[in-house]
């Protein structure tokens, strides 16, 4: 499976957690569904379009995630306005109290992201465009980690060729599922994040509660060891992948 590695990082990120409407939380991690819509801002697929290839893509690629810090949180007030509102000054309509909303402070990730064999020929060339784009860092639209006021920053590290193992005993810097068994000596001196993460979104921009899968990682660049499926990725000997 040919495969790219990218960095991905910003002042703030926001990937909201659907069952949160009222004051939104934010996943703890950039999303596949997220990074989808990056590929699409990247490449300047209008909203409309894009629909068609949020579930395309989101069968045809797989993707991992390193966080290189520490996942913190802040929860911000704002106090949403309608454009009517703002024109007219004098409006009689009552304040709206502020919505608290759940932003990551100075985000920042190592990211796989593998295009199945085989693939659907939409698929490969929307993948073969991205990876020329970030290479000669050229993006139509600009990327975000969320929400618009987000800006990303994307850097091209490598590209390389991942091979798939079906089980195995292997060192990660990245997410694993709730599946893969770790290693107990591992476990004393580090802290490991839990969270469940989207991984398939429809043509309604729906994502599916059954395509969720819950997932365990370190965080700071640090590793775990644990069994289970994974991938190699030629440019790193000792660090392997979990991908969905």
């Amino acid at each position: 499976m040919r495969g790219v590695k990218l960095q991905v990082k910003g002042n703030w990120a926001h990937f909201k957690k659907p069952e949160t409407n009222n004051n939104p939380l934010s996943h703890d991690f950039i999303t596949k569904t997220a990074l989808i819509g990056i590929i699409g801002a990247v490449l300047g697929i209008e909203r409309k379009p894009m629909k068609e290839f949020f579930p395309l893509l989101s069968e045809n690629l797989r993707y991992g995630v390193c966080i290189n810090n520490s996942v913190q949180k802040q929860s911000w007030g704002f106090t949403l306005r309608s454009l009517t509102e703002i024109i007219d000054k004098d409006s009689k309509r009552p304040s709206k109290a502020p919505k608290q909303m759940e932003f990551i402070k100075h985000p920042d990730y190592e990211i796989i992201v593998g295009l199945v064999d085989k693939s659907d020929a939409d698929a490969e060339r929307l993948f073969e465009q991205f990876i020329k784009a970030i290479i000669e860092e050229k993006a139509c639209y600009t990327p975000v980690l969320g929400l618009h006021n987000c800006p990303a920053e994307l850097i091209f590290i490598n590209e390389g060729k991942l091979e798939y193992q079906t089980n195995g005993n292997f060192k990660t810097k990245g997410f694993v599922s709730s599946k893969h068994q770790p290693e107990i000596c591992d476990l004393v001196n580090l802290r490991l994040g839990f969270d469940k993460i989207p991984t398939y979104q429809n043509n309604a921009f729906w994502s599916l509660p059954e395509k969720y899968v819950q997932v365990v990682y370190p965080s700071e660049g640090k590793s775990i060891t644990v069994s289970g499926e994974h991938y190699n990725y030629e440019h790193d000997n000792e660090i392997k992948w979990y991908l969905i």
